[in-house]
Parts: C-alpha cells; structure tokens; sequence
C-alpha cells in the first residue's frame, strides 16, 4: 500500500526533479515510510512507500527489471504473487526480493498487457517502457486502489489521490459544473468526472498504454467486468454453502499475508463479524476496532445506530484484543477540515466515523481487514431492489431505480438549485448518466431475477465503488492499509453466479404484493429486514450463534438526522445558513435553506443532503485561494 504519481511530457523535454517530488510530497501521508523518484527524458515516476511486505530496501520503489528496460510505481497488494512468482521462475525468471512489487513487474515483462487478468488483489500502477518509450496504466478489477489522471497541454499527469496532479505547475484547479450537479443528484459520482474539470478518474478494471512519441487522447481498454447472472445449472443449497464456506475462508486467508501486523473492523454486521470469526482463528491476538456513537440526544430509529454492545459481544466469541472509539456529535465539526482535505471531494455517504475508526486501527496495526463488498455481492440491501422486481421491461426498471437514487436532490428541485449556474448546466440529464452506467446491457424479458442481478451490478458499479474510494483515502490519511477480502477474485466469481432465490428471501412474495398491494409495499419490503445475504447468513450458521448469523441489516451511521438539528444546530446554522457560505455562488441560496430549515424544523430528514452541503462547504474554503480558477472566470 503506497502512493504514486507520475508525469509524460509529450514535448520530450525533460522532466524536472524538484517538480516531481512536490508531486510525491503531496500524497506523503500514503507512504510514510520511503519515497522514491525515476526520471528518464519525458517521463518522471514518483512513490511514497508504505511497507507492508519485505520489508527491506529491496522492496522500494520505482522498482527496475535487471535490464532496467521495465519501471514501475506500484500502489497495493497481490495476494496471488507466491503463485505468480512459481509460476514465473519454473519460465527461468529470478527474483532480488519478498516482495509482490517484482512479480507485478515481471509478470508485465513476460506477459505484457494482459498479466492483470492474472492478478488477484488491489492495485493501481504505472510501468514505463524505455526501449518502446511507452507508459502503461492499470486498475484493479473493483477500484479498490484509486487512479486519476489529467491531460493539461502537453503534459500527461497522474497519481493516487488529486492532489499530486494539483502540485504540478501545469494543472489548474476548475469547478466541474457537471459533475456537481451529478453529485447532488446521485450523492456520489457515476462518471469519470471529478470535481474539477481535466481531472478524471481511470476506471476500475481498466488498463491504457500511452506512447510517448505520438500524442493522442488517452485510450483505456476495460479487461473485465461485473457480470451478476442467473446460473445454467443450479447447484443444491447445501452445496452453494459448501461452496461459499470454502472460498470465503480461502480469501480472508490469503489476505493475512504481511510481515507487519494485521487488524479488523469490528461492528455489529455479519461481513465485518465473518472477517473477523476467520482471522481471529489464524491469529489468537488479532485486534479488532469498533467505532461507536453517544446517544443521549438521539432519538427515533437513530437510538439503534450504536452497535458496540454487539460488536462486543462478537469480540467475546472470537476473542480478540478489542478496541473501541464513542462519537459525540461535536466529533464531526472537529474532523471536518482535515477529512474534507483528505477525501478531496464529497462521495458517498457520511464518512466521517470511518475516518475516526481508522485513526484508532492505526495506533495498533498497519493493515485492517474490512466487511465492505458483502452487502455489493450477496444482496444486503432488498428494501432496494424490491422497488424494480416488477418491471415492464428495462426502460421501466430504469425508470424506477433512477428515482430511488436521487439520494439528495430530487429532479424536481434540481433546476431552481442550481439557478446561479442553471445555463451550464441544463443540458445534463441524470437519467441518462443513471442508464449509462448499464452501457449496452438490456433485460428482455425483465423477470425478478434479471432486475435484482441489474441492481446489484449497478451498486457494484457505483456505490461499491465510491465507498471503496472514500475508505482507502482515510485509512491512507493515517496511514493504514485497508484490506476487503470479500473482493477476492475468486469470491467474487463465484458470488455472482450465487441464483437470486439464494440471496432474496421473499421475491416471490413481493412481487405479488407490487401488484396487488401496492399500498403495502412501502410498510413491508422497503424497510430493514432479515433478508438478503441468505447463503451468507446459513453459511455463518456453521459457525456462531443463530442470533448472530440472523442480525437485522444496520448500516454504518452516526446519529447524524438528530445531531443536526439538536446538539449541531448551530454549527450548521453558521456554516451554511449564513450569507457568506461559498456554495451560493453555485446553488441558490433560498432553495438550499429551505430545503434545510425542513430538517431543522422536524419537517423532512435531510441529513445526507445537509452532510454533503457541509462538505462541499468546507472543500470549496480550502480551495478559497484560487476562486477565480474555481469559477472558470
């Protein structure tokens, strides 16, 4: 787990160093523990080194093939790379090192392009060729590891976080209209836009070659992809759970390699309690972190927001050394500045209690273990996709997910928010985005199954993605290593191919209900229920208490929709019901406090809408300096 950035100068001029390791130096908080630069003609690649495996100085980096023809700069880890290192050196390959930076390295020289399909982990990298002088990109399969990149001019830029393409002399920091008014339809972004225009994000799965001696826009070659599906020959439930209980316990396994300490995250769920059951059986010290909230101005459904006393309970049966932080509603106005500086623009969710449960991870270990993908693979959020089971055909299962997913700001708002930017704007149609993300896929006939597995490769897409996005930038804020073994190639395969009718309880039932009942279909199906992750949850059955195994679906959230208008109210009121808040130079100021005052009053729960227009605010203070860039004007 590291940091990278790096340069292509398309004028062959060379590259300067001092410029480079401002590039580095941006994104130091990522590799604590080394930093490195190469530089040859137009091209400068730079790394800060968070070691995690081999330890030595023969793992740093760039790293170079012996014939010093292959460089790379590298960010994650290969779980695979034992494998792949037998597999290259029964070809005549030797190795200098531990490390899974030298197979990902000779396994671009002896396979080319294609040695991604082999890997079986998280990554982000860039290997320059010098004798063909070209640049090669590639992403993990899921976008664990993050990428952006930027063409300004001549010169090609990229690196983990956006704030080593800022630290160049030739990048200009510029509002993207677009994607703001995306973000506060979607709260999240589907494109490969960011918040600032020319700066993009490589898409997961994904790879690209740049030659440098012929400029051209960049051209990105996806080399796999989601594909949620109804199996040809079903297998029987027990042999689903066999199944199921073999390879989750292989991938968690295989995510214990390190030669530092490991960690998990420990909440009351059943992916974070699953991680956990398994690592805690091949270490008996392993240490494990729950992040909980005060209560005492809670109220309504937010006073079961605190899962402490079940991860407790969870820590007794696994018996690990266990580790709690409480947040108070005061905790968020603390953190805000330095999350927003570390996250670089709103995504998804309010995320701040996971930079907190970092922060504590970090005092104790280098690497934690996580439960994020189990609710993604094994349909851990039916009240969703109960909305679409009963669909004319796809343009009607479009329509009927897109208006689940205007998290923020419904459509019908959207035009008299945005009026201080409206002409900008107005020709963007987040319909369209929203069917986008689908590219060329259709469901003719649209049965429950067809729309389900839709809906999972759509969150998969998207809010998988943002979430894995925003967890690496904080635990890396701290710098911690973040692991998601459910994102194991093969569980991931096999999750997939998982039939419908193992995931969902009552589609069935639903889908009479949607057309029969439609009155009941909101009190019922589109709440928090006991469905969903069926095999997972009967797989668990093996192995902890049914109490636990059958838990109730809780999100990760703070107490938030009561803090903001009780104990946070003024903090709120100053910092966006005001006159002088930067945001209004974008979104019309009557509109955005109206909306806001709903929640205060008790009227609406808008507390995603009122967390992300915090955040907004406090990005755009920070960028204060260059407003005129930021406006485009």
């Amino acid at each position: 787990m590291c940091g990278i950035c790096g340069v292509l100068n398309y004028t062959g001029e060379s590259y300067s160093p001092k410029i480079l390791k401002k590039m580095t130096d941006a994104i130091a908080h990522r590799g604590p523990d080394g930093e490195g630069v190469y530089i040859d003609g137009p091209v400068g690649l730079g790394h800060r080194r968070l070691a995690i495996i081999d330890l030595s100085p023969a793992g740093a980096q760039p790293m170079h093939t012996a014939d010093g023809r292959y460089i790379v700069t590298y960010n994650g880890e290969i779980y695979n790379f034992e494998e792949l290192r037998g597999e290259l050196e029964r070809l005549g390959l030797r190795f200098n090192s531990t490390s899974d930076t030298e197979v990902l390295l000779k396994a671009y020289a002896q396979w080319g392009e294609k040695c991604v399909e082999s890997f079986n982990g998280m990554f982000a990298f860039a290997i320059w060729d010098k004798q063909k002088q070209s640049l090669f990109l590639a992403r993990d399969r899921y976008g664990i590891k993050p990428l952006y990149y930027a063409f300004f001019g001549n010169t090609f830029l990229f690196g983990s976080e956006q704030k080593a393409i800022l630290a160049h002399p030739a990048a200009r920091r510029e509002l993207d209209y677009e994607a703001l008014l995306e973000y506060f339809t979607f709260q999240n972004i589907f494109t490969d836009h960011t918040l600032l225009k020319n700066i993009r994000t490589f898409p997961a799965g994904s790879s690209a070659l740049l030659d440098s001696r012929n400029f051209s826009a960049l051209s990105i070659r996806q080399y796999w992809d989601y594909e949620f599906r109804e199996p040809e020959k079903s297998m029987s439930e027990a042999e689903y759970i066999e199944e199921l209980d073999y390879l989750f316990h292989r991938a968690v396994t295989r995510q214990l390699v390190a030669d530092v300490e490991i960690g998990s995250y420990l909440s009351g769920g059943i992916d974070s309690g699953s991680i956990t059951m398994i690592a805690a059986s091949n270490n008996p010290n392993l240490k494990s972190f729950t992040c909980g909230f005060d209560l005492h101005s809670a109220s309504g459904l937010e006073l079961a927001f605190d899962e402490r006393e079940k991860s407790e309970y969870m820590s007794y049966l696994f018996q690990t050394e266990h580790y709690e932080i409480v947040l108070k509603s005061g905790d968020m106005e603390r953190c805000l500045p330095q999350l927003a500086w570390h996250l670089e623009e709103p995504r998804v969710g309010q995320s701040y209690p996971n930079f907190y449960a970092a922060k504590l991870a970090s005092k104790f270990v280098k690497v934690v273990l996580g439960g994020t993908g189990g609710d993604e693979l094994f349909a851990g959020y039916p009240w969703r996709y109960y909305r679409t089971v009963a669909c004319e055909d796809f343009e009607d299962y479009i329509d009927k997910y897109y208006i689940f997913w205007q998290r923020l700001i419904p459509n019908r708002f959207i035009k008299e928010v945005f009026k201080p930017i409206w002409s900008e704007v107005k020709h963007v149609w987040t319909r369209d985005i929203f069917r986008d993300v689908f590219g060329e896929r259709k469901l003719l006939p649209c049965t429950p199954e067809q729309a389900v597995n839709n809906s999972l490769y759509f969150e998969a897409k998207t809010f998988l993605h943002g979430l894995l996005t925003v967890e690496d930038k904080l635990a890396m804020a701290h710098g911690l290593e973040g692991r998601v073994p459910f994102l194991d190639n093969d569980l991931v395969d096999f999750a997939m191919a998982v039939p419908v009718s193992m995931k969902l309880m009552n589609l069935t039932e639903v889908v009479r209900l949607n057309e029969n009942e439609p009155g009941q279909k909101g009190k019922k199906y589109f709440q928090k229920t006991r469905d969903g992750k069926i095999v997972l949850r009967k797989m668990l059955e093996r192995h902890v208490p049914f109490d636990v195994s059958n838990r109730i679906k809780q999100g990760f959230s703070a107490p938030d929709a009561s803090w903001f208008k009780g104990d946070s109210i003024q903090y709120v009121t100053n910092r966006l019901i005001n006159g002088y808040a930067n945001l209004y130079e974008f979104l019309d100021s009557s509109t955005i406090r109206g909306l806001i005052m709903e929640h205060l009053e008790g009227k609406k729960n808008r507390r995603l809408l009122i967390w992300s227009l915090l955040n907004l605010e406090e990005w755009l203070s920070q960028v204060q300096g260059d407003r005129s860039l930021l406006m485009g004007r």
